[in-house]
């Protein structure tokens, strides 16, 4: 076993050394994508300030969770294999979890007075918790836990899926459909390691997908409003 092999761990997640070309790319990815969260982001709880919507809290949850994501994800990805590293990890499996819940957190707000509002909240929130404290205390674990309570907080949505299409604009649903296919779409490039700009591929789809989930929001709480 080589040394590149026997140092590999949940955390360093390197088959192989990327190129300073594969890291610029990824950076830019991740660069591109927080100004957008942060410049859209901004528009949206400006608009949510001075409209006085009830929805604001849920909004700057989201928005915060996506920059959170994000700058941690940059962070991370684009760190040396280092104890710096493997602690940038934890954050950054932990803010995955944050992220899906802030996700889903406007929407709900939406449905929030409803049995199933309530009941997927408490769900979504619960499990999203109970992730981040499982990636932030012992990450090296509970692995098969971790990617349960992914698809199980992913898939959720099916659930209340009724209740938001009779409340959402087709536009924003349609939005929030062609983000899940983007995030869907993604996943082949982060599982095709082999492949020369992988990593940075794999966050073009996350950013994408991020992107129009984003847009979706501003669809429904700014377009819809104005």
């Amino acid at each position: 076993m080589d040394e590149t092999k026997a140092t590999y761990s949940w955390w360093s997640r390197e088959h192989r050394p990327y190129t300073l070309a594969e890291l610029i790319a990824d950076g830019v990815v991740h660069i591109l994508g927080l100004l957008v969260a942060i410049v859209a982001g901004a528009v949206l709880l400006t608009f949510a300030i001075m409209e006085t919507a009830p929805e604001l809290p849920a909004l700057a949850l989201y928005v915060g969770s996506l920059i959170a994501v994000l700058g941690v994800s940059l962070a991370y990805n684009l760190w040396p294999v280092s104890p710096v590293k493997k602690l940038l990890a934890r954050f950054d499996q932990a803010a995955i979890f944050l992220f899906m819940a802030g996700s889903y957190t406007p929407f709900l707000a939406v449905i929030g007075g409803t049995t199933s509002g309530v009941l997927m909240t408490t769900f979504v929130w619960g499990a999203s918790l109970i992730g981040v404290a499982l990636k932030l205390i012992v990450p090296e674990h509970f692995g098969r836990l971790a990617i349960a309570l992914y698809l199980a907080i992913g898939w959720s949505g099916i659930l209340v899926f009724q209740s938001l299409a009779q409340t959402l604009p087709h536009s924003t649903m349609m939005l929030l459909l062609a983000g899940g296919v983007t995030y869907s779409l993604g996943i082949i490039f982060h599982l095709w390691e082999k492949l020369k700009f992988q990593n940075a591929l794999w966050h073009v789809f996350v950013v994408g997908g991020a992107s129009l989930h984003l847009w979706a929001v501003i669809d429904f709480m700014v377009i819809h409003r104005v």
